[in-house]
């Protein structure tokens, strides 16, 4: 059965530019429950100036220099989607450029994802729409209209789902800045699947996320948040997302319908714990009833205690016990 919510396991950059280490992250994130990993592909010539002209002379951009010492090859990146593959958890990415998008499409990625500093690359948006492969949009840092201007971009180019993550852009986001209401406004403005990209510590913004109808989450994780790099500090370690997906496992059984309303379990306990109606004394034949006559106590009988006002005054076919449980056939008409 498919997972009612789809929880993505972000492994971003963490795997330091090993592939080793990247495959033991899809490992985890397999072993962990989690319904896809994702990375981030981040070509940096695609996403940064290599050097910044500053007081009439070039100065090397520290960051662009850091994510080229950090990126993994387009070949290393096929042997971890493979791995991925034979693993049995599905291998995607964050894209940043056409070359991210020309080569997810490549690996045949089960989705797209667009991280939140790019809502506003109307161009880029279209670009991986038009693969027509479903579309995962984190949307921190925006106002709704720039939501509404992504979603525009990225329907008028596929007929593919387009997802709508909730997203704080702070790392790590402290729970009362996650404002998770925002989830609601997402689903009633765009009638489209919504998540929550959750930079948070702990799982209670996630367990509430659901309960506000998140059927996505995002979730940073790591080997050891002691490492270098950009995520580790406040990515889950494995335990921790282990433990977070199945805390959202329960949230998402515990919120969703189940028929008939009362399960069996709880019709035991409702057959010990609901009162009905006894015989207070030993009563004749032929008497007449009056509440006097009659105890309401546990457990569930025939008669539930409503059901007294309509017996007082009618008269005993049969004698009757004390203690021994009303019913139908003891009284005329």
């Amino acid at each position: 059965m498919k997972n009612p919510v789809h929880i993505i396991a972000e492994a971003g950059t963490n795997h330091n530019a090993n592939p080793e280490t990247a495959k033991k992250l899809v490992s985890v994130a397999k072993e962990s429950g989690a319904d896809s990993v994702k990375f981030q592909i981040i070509y940096p010539e695609g996403l940064y100036l290599s050097e910044f002209f500053e007081n009439g002379k070039y100065t090397p951009n520290e960051v662009f220099e850091m994510r080229r010492a950090g990126m993994l090859t387009d070949k290393q990146w096929e042997e971890v989607s493979a791995f991925s593959q034979d693993a049995g958890i599905p291998f995607t990415a964050s894209v940043f450029d056409q070359r991210g998008i020309d080569f997810l499409d490549k690996l045949d990625a089960p989705y797209l994802k667009i991280a939140s500093c790019d809502l506003n690359n109307y161009p880029l948006i279209e670009a991986a729409a038009e693969r027509n492969r479903p579309l995962v949009l984190s949307t921190g840092m925006s106002q709704l209209w720039e939501v509404e201007k992504a979603v525009e971009a990225a329907t008028k180019k596929s007929t593919a789902p387009v997802i709508l993550l909730h997203c704080v852009s702070r790392y790590p986001c402290p729970p009362d800045q996650t404002q998770l209401t925002f989830i609601k406004v997402l689903k009633e403005s765009f009638g489209v699947q919504v998540g929550f990209s959750d930079h948070t510590e702990s799982n209670i913004a996630a367990v509430a996320a659901v309960a506000m109808g998140a059927t996505w989450l995002e979730k940073h994780f790591t080997l050891d948040r002691k490492s270098k790099g950009f995520d580790h500090a406040y990515a889950m370690e494995p335990d921790g997302l282990a433990s977070y997906v199945a805390d959202v496992r329960a949230i998402s059984e515990a919120v969703s319908p189940h028929f008939p309303k009362v399960h069996q379990d709880e019709s035991t306990v409702k057959q010990r714990a609901r009162r009905s109606l006894y015989a207070k004394r030993n009563i004749e034949a032929g008497e007449t009833l009056t509440a006097d006559d009659v105890l309401i106590v546990r457990p569930e009988g025939a008669f539930v205690p409503d059901d007294l006002q309509r017996l007082t005054g009618r008269k005993v076919t049969r004698a009757i016990s004390r203690f021994e449980p009303l019913n139908g056939d003891m009284f005329e008409g």
